[in-house]
């Protein structure tokens, strides 16, 4: 059986701060978060696509509009759980398995970056 991974990337901005958190980063500040949506698919559509990728980049952008340029902490689930990079991937990967999943085509992992050298994926 084939198997196709397809990606796309993008980017947000938003602020939080970590809860109980034992150093700096329990004081407000922000980061230009990256974000990388990986999807799997093992049959291909009559263009010979698995999915289109303006379907993830539509679906991605509009996951995200809610976080863009706000405080995290105040977003829920943020406003219960910390907003750590973990907690981000976590439900964000819900959120687009939510979009996305249909049986044919699934979301594989997400990919989480608050700087260019720390990175969290998640992955069930």
């Amino acid at each position: 059986m084939s198997r196709f991974e397809l990606s796309i990337e993008t980017h947000f901005s938003a602020a939080h701060q970590l809860r109980d958190y034992p150093g700096d980063c329990a004081r407000l500040h922000g980061h230009n978060w990256h974000v990388k949506l990986y999807v799997e698919c093992t049959e291909l559509d009559t263009l010979g696509l698995g999915i289109d990728y303006k379907t993830l980049k539509n679906e991605l952008k509009a996951a995200l509009e809610p976080w863009d340029h706000y405080n995290l902490n105040d977003v829920a689930p943020f406003d219960t759980i910390n907003p750590s990079s973990e907690n981000v991937a976590l439900e964000l990967y819900r959120e687009m398995s939510r979009r996305l999943d249909d049986g044919q085509v699934r979301v594989s992992r997400i990919e989480i970056c608050e700087t260019c050298t720390a990175m969290v994926t998640y992955w069930p």
